[in-house]
């Protein structure tokens, strides 16, 4: 009943440490834990006395409440010692451009030219995911001209179906427009996205066969169209070995009549509950190590694990666990440097 094991897993030995990086991304497909990914690494970058710019790509999202704290707006706010937050909103995003671009007024909303944005957001392709890169990359040029407090800043990117073409934006847009203030904002955004001493991009994935296939077609996607860093791939909830190779025989003698008669003679026990789910255990993690094999076999990048919590509550319990788990990693990574 043994079980293939994991190739222990580091970070690139080519990190001094990988929250020296001043934007940190994560993406992946939908329900993978990329959310509680990027709160744990924000967690962790706060324990180390950084000043944490957490941003939230989805304006459905809650990051805040992976801290136990309220729904957060498009103005940063604390949300932990350490840690603001902020929801993107596209809306808001383009008000604050077109306060600091043109110098129009923040209050009330802007009307007939969100109307038009749309408009033209539909017809050209990248408008809209400008404004999110846009903001991002603008927290962390004020940050690096010592404007804004923050040290770093970690964003919960768009899903694998996105990303690819938020990431891409700016250069879209340069293509679309090569000369003008357009054209030079773009190009300071490209710049911090392409330096991989500012910024690095993380994939969360899973187990599991779908998200394993869209982990390697999307990291395929991304080093062929967009220059952006590729950090690790971190795979989120796998299950622990549950046998030793000494359990495994124990549990095989089980499978005797002899050993049966005993057990429910001596302790009113039977064993076919407990050997169905021995080999059940046994099963989902065979299963998830053949997927993982697939991961390593068809990507150049670092596998990093974090292990199946078998909780149900996703508070700030859920998120120190797994920063602590991240940090586990990175030790682990260091030491095999």
């Amino acid at each position: 009943m043994t079980t293939p094991e994991l190739v222990s897993s580091s970070f690139k030995s080519s990190d001094a440490d990988w929250l020296d990086r001043r934007l940190i991304l994560f993406t992946g497909k939908g329900g993978v834990g990329k959310s509680t990914v990027a709160a744990a690494t924000a967690l962790l970058a706060a324990s180390q006395g950084k000043k944490v710019l957490l941003v939230d790509n989805d304006s459905t999202g809650n990051l805040a409440a992976l801290f136990e704290h309220s729904e957060v707006g498009f103005t940063p706010t604390e949300i932990y010692p350490g840690i603001s937050a902020l929801q993107m909103e596209t809306e808001a995003s383009l008000r604050e451009y077109l306060n600091l671009q043109l110098r129009l007024p923040l209050a009330g909303r802007v009307g007939p030219l969100a109307n038009a944005f749309d408009f033209i957001a539909a017809a050209a392709p990248g408008v809209k995911e400008i404004l999110t890169m846009g903001k991002i990359c603008w927290e962390v040029r004020e940050a690096l001209e010592g404007r804004a407090p923050w040290d770093i800043v970690i964003v919960d990117a768009a899903a694998t179906g996105h990303v690819v073409s938020q990431l891409d934006a700016p250069r879209a847009i340069r293509e679309l427009v090569k000369v003008g203030p357009v054209a030079n904002q773009t190009e300071w955004i490209i710049k911090i996205l392409s330096d991989p001493q500012l910024t690095e991009l993380h994939v969360v994935t899973t187990p599991e066969e779908m998200p394993i296939s869209e982990t390697i077609q999307l990291i395929k996607s991304l080093e062929d169209r967009v220059d952006v860093a590729l950090g690790n791939v971190i795979v989120n909830r796998v299950l622990p070995e549950p046998f030793n190779r000494n359990d495994s025989v124990v549990f095989e003698s089980l499978k005797s009549d002899a050993a049966t008669e005993i057990l429910h003679r001596n302790a009113g026990l039977g064993t076919d509950e407990v050997l169905a789910a021995a080999e059940l255990a046994v099963s989902l993690r065979r299963n998830q190590v053949s997927h993982i094999a697939r991961l390593r076999a068809a990507v150049d990048l670092p596998l990093v694990y974090l292990p199946y919590l078998f909780v149900r509550d996703h508070g700030l319990r859920v998120t120190r666990v797994v920063a602590e788990a991240l940090e586990n990693e990175m030790s682990t990574g260091a030491r095999n440097g």
